[in-house]
């Protein structure tokens, strides 16, 4: 649905997006990840067809975004930081104005309109103006609109920045739920904790370029190394000599506990309990140590401004 090659944005003599590659199949939600002024929103830009690329192309739901920019305009949707909404009107002319400038006409306005209103849970709201709307109502709002044309693409800068929890919360269910085997989605976000929850393929972005992408897992291994487990005992077991199974490296070593790093968990760990049962030793648990996101993210952007190699 989404495809990159050397995608770069130049203005003046500053390198916006240097090189980018993606690729984002249907049913996918891509996060991009980076600080402020990383080129997130330029790509975006990019993919929309509302910038034009320097150098490189790029394609989405099968059209060029240069040569087929109208094309790409109807077939994503968008929910960018400030999203515009209109104060005064209220929800159910908004939609109607929006699903206007898609070209609907006035029953598929309305029916998509009020499947949308049903779906996002604001049908009891639509007749109220959008001023009157909560942070969460709005951001909803916002994410009908982009979904009036019923696009096959979303493309989300910051869904749920400066919102309370419960609203992000709210918004980030209805994200899930809009993702399908056909529809793609790329969220840019600051908030690792959300994007851990929602997304399939992860890509950091450092001065215009893509550090790293890949899965979640994928990322930790490549970044962090083999994954890493404790074992802890219910009394303490005198373990000197212990052989362990291959491909496992010991790090920690106690009366009580063991930590271990494992390059095979699937194949070695049901031996590790294997020689711990020979042996008598109770095991209480057996658990992978919590590696998360931010530790990926931080370590990646450490390596990029020392100057180091990034996996």
């Amino acid at each position: 649905m989404i495809e990159t090659h050397d995608l770069s944005k130049q203005f003046h003599d500053f390198m916006a997006v240097d090189g980018v590659d993606l690729s984002v199949q249907a049913g996918e939600i891509l996060a991009l990840l980076g600080q402020n002024g990383a080129g997130k929103t330029t790509t975006v830009r990019m993919l929309t067809a509302l910038l034009r690329p320097s150098r490189g192309w790029a394609r989405v739901a099968g059209h060029d975004v240069v040569k087929n920019g109208h094309d790409v305009r109807a077939s994503v949707g968008v929910l960018t930081e400030q999203h515009g909404l209109y104060m005064r009107m209220t929800a159910i002319e908004y939609l109607d104005f929006f699903g206007e400038v898609y070209g609907l006409g006035a029953p598929a306005r309305k029916k998509r309109s009020d499947n949308l209103l049903e779906y996002f849970g604001l049908a009891e709201a639509a007749k109220r103006r959008i001023g009157e709307y909560s942070k969460g109502m709005r951001q909803k709002l916002a994410l009908a609109r982009a979904m009036m044309h019923d696009p096959g693409v979303l493309l989300l800068d910051e869904p749920t920045s400066a919102m309370d929890p419960e609203s992000a919360r709210l918004v980030r269910d209805e994200i899930a739920r809009l993702k399908s085997s056909r529809r793609t989605i790329v969220i840019c976000s600051h908030n690792l904790t959300e994007v851990e929850s929602l997304a399939d393929k992860i890509a950091i972005i450092y001065r215009g370029r893509i550090l790293i992408q890949g899965t979640l897992d994928d990322l930790k291994r490549r970044v962090l190394g083999a994954p890493e487990y404790a074992v802890n005992f219910a009394e303490p077991r005198d373990l000197n000599g212990l052989e362990l199974p291959q491909g496992m490296q010991m790090l920690e070593k106690t009366a009580s506990s063991l930590k271990v790093r494992v390059e095979a968990p699937e194949e070695s760990n049901p031996k590790l309990l294997e020689i711990l049962s020979s042996k008598s030793v109770p095991v209480v648990t057996f658990q992978e140590e919590a590696r998360t996101l931010e530790q990926v993210y931080l370590k990646v952007m450490a390596e990029a401004r020392g100057g180091g190699h990034v996996h």
